[in-house]
């Protein structure tokens, strides 16, 4: 496995906590992925600055909001792009009668939208936040869902509102700015996205993300399972493009470390054998659509995309027994074995996975080495490696941009480290080169699985122990942020378990949500049909974005 050199300039997180303020320090915490630092509410960007700028905790990767009996708590996760085991969480607590805790937004763009979610579900207020307003639920909703006092019966009024021009003041002379909606219903939108437009002639002046129309709370659901059988079916919903078993993955890493469970090695080869071949489907998809999205190519890409798609899919089904909601892992390893006969279905495995260099060569021919295609998108979307670590950006965006991150190598789980593989990254921060990064993603997607089949194939029968020995009820205790490289980028599980068998807090750290709002950073100064391709080239999933 290829491995990264990261800078010596960071110095040990003690030290880096030494450098602080004293007076900005409350206390001292430990969450089972890192150390904790509590700090003072109005201190937050003091902190924050000194931690970013000095001891190198450039990767604000997740904000987590939550309420306790006596107070409100925002939790600022903390890595480096450089080194992802270095992490370090920050807590701001607030009282009850008054939570406004000091933003963290000037410092970490990507704290932004995190702060508007928090606000939104918790009903934390942060002083000095750029544009603080609700973000997934209508301006006029009524209370805040995730905080203790929420009255769920009370009544609800969403009024519809005629969409103001941003730029509405900002009439220049010779100027004339029009607002265009796009979505929240339109096939470039991928979803249920809805993008305020402000179009200065043909030039994109200002672009606003709208979410939330498929928000489900997610993590109020979560919060309402218990951890040994009724949360693991959620994950694969948070993404059906084929990326379920990632999800699954990430859910099963924080509840594993929180309750101390070692998952067996052959399940081990199982999990990164199926969970690279979800990453190939959900790759698949992204080529398909993108072709649709930019060349207009239905008859040969589009249709070709979805061939190869279906061929991956049919491994998974015989593997787990569903072509969309795999719920295939389990709390300590999976669900059942390889299915019988072995023979026959490692033989299915490898000719798909022979097949694919062929088919590559196709996509690059009908894609990558199209005049028109080069057209629409080298040199449109860019996307600089500081603004995307400023916006939190992860997965193949981030490297599309250079950035050499990824979790599977950095913080390895699974058989990762056993296996030899690259990380691949592109250099041109371009719509072009994150089309290359996850075509050349499934090649190396493809060597791991090739792999794990040779591994399976000569392992010992008596040894063949699929699940590890869990509790029928596990009531763990502690605090643990975990994340695993999902399909689009980082995908994280934060839990704080209270001894119960129900999590009292549960929050997932989609990376969709952090990638799309880099959107108006890439898109602003562009042409508006550059706009589509720039926001296909996200791959954003809005199940993941919403929850």
């Amino acid at each position: 496995m290829q491995q990264q050199d990261h800078p010596s300039v960071n110095r040990p997180i003690e030290d880096a906590i030494s450098t602080l303020p004293a007076d900005a320090i409350v206390g001292r915490a430990t969450h089972e992925n890192a150390p904790a630092v509590v700090i003072r509410a109005d201190h937050v960007q003091t902190v924050l600055s000194t931690l970013r700028s000095d001891a190198g905790f450039d990767h604000c990767s997740c904000v987590t909001a939550q309420e306790y009996e006596d107070r409100f708590e925002t939790v600022y996760h903390l890595t480096s792009y450089d080194d992802r085991t270095r992490e370090l969480s920050v807590v701001i607590p607030t009282t009850k009668e008054n939570p406004v805790s000091e933003s963290a937004a000037p410092v970490y763009s990507t704290a932004e939208w995190h702060e508007r979610e928090a606000y939104d579900l918790v009903g934390i207020e942060y002083e000095g936040h750029p544009d603080l307003r609700r973000i997934l639920l209508p301006e006029t909703w009524q209370g805040h869902p995730l905080s203790k006092d929420f009255n769920q019966n009370q009544p609800q009024i969403v009024p519809l509102r005629e969409n103001a021009n941003p730029l509405e003041q900002d009439q220049r002379e010779g100027t004339d700015t029009m607002h265009l909606n796009i979505g929240p219903h339109h096939p470039s939108t991928h979803g249920v996205l809805h993008l305020n437009v402000t179009l200065d002639g043909e030039t994109v002046a200002d672009v606003e993300p709208d979410i939330g129309y498929i928000h489900r709370c997610e993590e109020q659901m979560c919060q309402k399972g218990t951890y040994r059988h009724q949360i693991m079916p959620y994950p694969d919903r948070w993404d059906w493009g084929g990326a379920g078993l990632l999800n699954e993955w990430g859910y099963a890493r924080a509840i594993e470390d929180l309750a101390d469970i070692d998952v067996p090695e052959y399940a081990q080869v199982i999990r990164t054998m199926s969970a690279e071949l979800s990453r190939i489907l959900s790759h698949f998809l992204f080529t398909a659509m993108y072709a649709l999205d930019v060349n207009g190519e239905f008859t040969a890409a589009f249709m070709y995309g979805f061939r190869d798609r279906e061929a991956v899919q049919d491994i998974l089904e015989d593997l787990t027994g569903q072509r969309l909601m795999f719920n295939y892992f389990r709390v300590g390893g999976v669900a059942w074995d390889i299915p019988e006969p072995r023979a026959e279905f490692f033989e299915k495995v490898r000719g798909v996975i022979d097949d694919l260099p062929q088919k590559l060569t196709e996509y690059h021919t009908l894609l990558t080495g199209n005049e028109t295609f080069q057209l629409r998108c080298v040199d449109t979307g860019e996307l600089p490696p500081e603004v995307a670590k400023q916006y939190g950006v992860t997965g193949p965006v981030a490297r599309g941009s250079g950035i050499d991150y990824d979790i599977r190598r950095d913080d390895p789980y699974g058989y990762y480290d056993n296996l030899e593989w690259n990380v691949v990254t592109e250099d041109d921060c371009d719509n072009f080169a994150r089309v290359l990064v996850r075509l050349r993603e499934i090649e190396e997607s493809a060597a791991i699985v090739a792999q794990c089949v040779d591994l399976l194939e000569d392992w010992p029968e008596d040894e063949r122990t699929c699940q590890a020995n869990v509790p029928r009820t596990l009531k763990p205790t502690g605090e643990c942020y975990r994340a695993v490289e999902g399909a689009k980028g980082e995908l994280g599980i934060y839990i704080r378990a209270d001894g119960t068998d129900t999590p009292a807090r549960f929050k997932i750290r989609g990376p969709s949500f952090s990638n799309l709002s880099a959107l108006p950073a890439m898109a602003k100064g562009e042409y508006v049909a550059d706009l589509v391709a720039t926001l296909g080239s996200l791959d954003t999933i809005m199940g993941e974005v919403d929850r």
